[in-house]
């Protein structure tokens, strides 16, 4: 099992236009070999920013990268326009594999 997370800092007032981003936005998710599963999280907030993280699992890392090299990424990705006052900076990507 593999576990793909970005983080990122949203401006304070913000967080409900974020979220309409991802609630509108296309993944293809579905169509992807080794896609398990995906959930955008709402973390704590702090004066200056809130924390989102999206959580995707796959099957195994080796998925996970051909998703990042496949036609559905690019058509998820296409009309991709960070709202320069919704995000504080560009995501922070983790990985996890697996250990237990």
């Amino acid at each position: 099992m593999y576990i793909a997370m970005n983080r990122f800092r949203i401006a304070p007032g913000k967080e409900q236009e974020f979220i309409g981003i991802w609630r509108q936005r296309e993944t293809y998710l579905d169509e992807v070999p080794g896609f398990k599963s995906f959930n955008l999280l709402q973390g704590p907030s702090h004066e200056d920013h809130t924390l989102f993280a999206s959580h995707s699992v796959w099957a195994s890392e080796e998925a996970f990268i051909d998703w990042t090299k496949s036609e559905a990424f690019r058509k998820a990705h296409a009309n991709a326009k960070p709202a320069r006052d919704i995000y504080l900076g560009p995501p922070a990507f983790e990985g996890f594999s697996s250990v237990l």
